[in-house]
């Protein structure tokens, strides 16, 4: 082996050892990347999870209440009946009510004016506090929006899953071969998971679908 042999073989073992170490470092700071993207993904499951359960919850309180308002309903046009065949009765009998009677209509009267409303009496301003139809359709009403509230947030965590997911998939795929194209895209897709997961929590913009 001469010189320039030489000179070329160590010239070639540096190259080797330059392109190790540039894996190396590349190799590195992709893992560095998927450990952030599988946090941000343990996050936005656990905002999912929670956001699941409200909308479960809220779904069932609002059919409650609904049903209970159907209850109160029912029972008001009761008494609405009785009060339309009390009158009529009074009619016929010449339109001057006995005493008896004249109690009676305030009773019903005042029954249908109290399942109409009804507020809570350490609450009286707040109008979904109370066993009233008006308060009971407030709070039905309330439960639905926290209902729908959930539900946005849900279709963001579980399309925030689905890219990141792919994102820690092509980052391992990029860590084996070593290609930056691939952890780009990688980097792309966890940064829209990454995006979805904040919007998840603040609901800073309606999805688009």
């Amino acid at each position: 082996m001469d010189s320039t042999d030489a000179a070329d073989l160590i010239a070639e073992i540096h190259e080797d050892r330059a392109e190790q170490e540039q894996s190396e470092r590349f190799r590195n700071r992709a893992a560095l990347m998927i450990a952030l993207i599988a946090a941000v993904l343990a996050i936005g499951g656990l905002g999912g999870g929670n956001a699941t359960d409200d909308m479960v919850f809220n779904n069932i309180r609002a059919s409650d209440t609904w049903a209970f308002y159907q209850a109160k309903n029912v029972r008001q046009t009761i008494y609405e009946l009785a009060v339309d065949r009390l009158e009529s009765e009074i009619a016929a009998a010449g339109g001057t009510p006995t005493p008896a009677q004249a109690a009676q209509l305030r009773d019903y009267r005042a029954t249908i004016a109290r399942y109409e409303s009804e507020p809570d009496a350490e609450a009286p301003g707040d109008p979904t506090r109370g066993e009233g139809k008006r308060e009971l359709r407030a709070q039905a009403q309330a439960f639905e929006a926290a209902r729908d509230q959930a539900s946005d947030r849900d279709g963001n965590f579980d399309m925030a899953e689905v890219l990141l997911q792919l994102a820690l998939v092509l980052g391992s795929v990029a860590i084996l071969a070593v290609n930056r194209p691939i952890l780009w895209l990688s980097g792309i897709l966890a940064i829209a998971g990454a995006a979805l997961t904040l919007n998840g929590f603040l609901l800073l913009a309606p999805l688009p679908f």
